[in-house]
């Protein structure tokens, strides 16, 4: 419910060792959201960082009444930091955005604009990228792989630059996977949604704290968590595995009967191999079929809301008072 001390904006900042960055990040953003004219906060969470990052943001906290500070009891990822940044944002519009420095925050009035205008989602798109073609190329057949098994399309040029409004974080707080991908639940949410081009500015300190394991890891639970197709790759083996071996067999039993016209000369290690391979298939279609019962269960355990409305009803009630 809006209250007179709501903020109209306010920008969640994941953090975990970036006491170098944030001086100019808060200098920058700070310039930035005093030239739109609308209440604002700035929700800096600290990943449990082991440099001065929390230092830093205390004391501003102290002499800035629009900063807050939210502290996580240890590391618990990117992912989940922007998650509690969400939760505990107040604003109407809701931005997120790395504490690098490579997201330009000049670009905010540019997010108002859009959501002003309507959109409930809006992305930011990257034009130009910091990173090396080999990386470029893998998360190009990463997106490419997870569009294909999920039927979700998740672009691989946009970024968790961007913002949502306070219905979208409302449905967003609902969402309950501890292994998540941020973007792709706000994806999955639905929405109308804007798009803001921008080119990726070089991190000027430090090296990015997603190492390859990490980066694997969340590809993996990112895409279990929204796709149940992983289930049925089995399934998917046995439904070819088993035609195959039993047209195989069939078809050198018919052979044996009729006196080995074909001339195949089969010995008994070949039949066994086929009876194996048929009992193979039928062991694959039967972890097909507990997949499918598990894929239910999965769906069910995920507690995600059956439908959203795109303008909730109590939404318009609560803006009015």
């Amino acid at each position: 419910m809006t209250t007179p001390n709501t903020p109209d904006l306010s920008v969640v900042v994941p953090l975990y060792n970036e006491a170098a960055s944030l001086p100019k990040l808060y200098a920058e953003l700070t310039s930035v959201l005093i030239t739109l004219g609308l209440p604002y906060e700035i929700l800096f969470v600290d990943d449990g960082s082991t440099d001065r990052s929390l230092e830093l943001i205390r004391e501003w906290s102290k002499e800035d009444k629009n900063v807050r500070s939210l502290q996580l009891s240890r590391n618990f990822g990117k992912e989940i930091a922007t998650t509690a940044g969400i939760h505990q944002a107040r604003g109407r519009a809701i931005i997120m955005l790395d504490a690098d420095g490579q997201h330009p925050v000049e670009r905010i009035p540019e997010f108002i604009a859009r959501w002003q205008a309507g959109a409930k989602v809006v992305i930011g798109k990257r034009t130009s990228r910091q990173a090396s073609a080999a990386k470029l190329a893998s998360a190009r057949l990463y997106y490419a792989l997870f569009r294909k098994v999920t039927g979700l399309s998740l672009d691989p040029d946009t970024s968790d630059f961007r913002l949502i409004d306070q219905v979208v974080q409302a449905e967003f707080n609902k969402l309950t996977e501890h292994n998540r991908i941020t973007r792709g639940l706000i994806d999955w949410l639905g929405y109308r949604r804007a798009y803001v081009p921008y080119a990726e500015k070089p991190r000027e300190h430090g090296t990015a704290t997603y190492s390859l394991r990490k980066l694997i890891k969340l590809s993996i639970d990112s895409t279990i968590s929204l796709s149940l197709s992983p289930l049925y790759i089995t399934a998917y083996i046995g439904a070819v595995v088993l035609p195959l071996a039993t047209l195989l067999g069939l078809g050198m039993v018919g052979n044996w009967l009729l006196g080995d016209p074909l001339s195949l000369r089969a010995t008994g290690g070949a039949y066994l191999i086929v009876l194996v391979l048929f009992l193979v298939g039928i062991l694959l279609v039967s972890q097909g079929i507990i997949g499918l019962y598990l894929s239910h269960i999965h769906a069910e355990t995920q507690n995600r809301p059956l439908y959203i409305l795109a303008d909730p009803p109590s939404s318009d009630k609560s803006e009015e008072r």
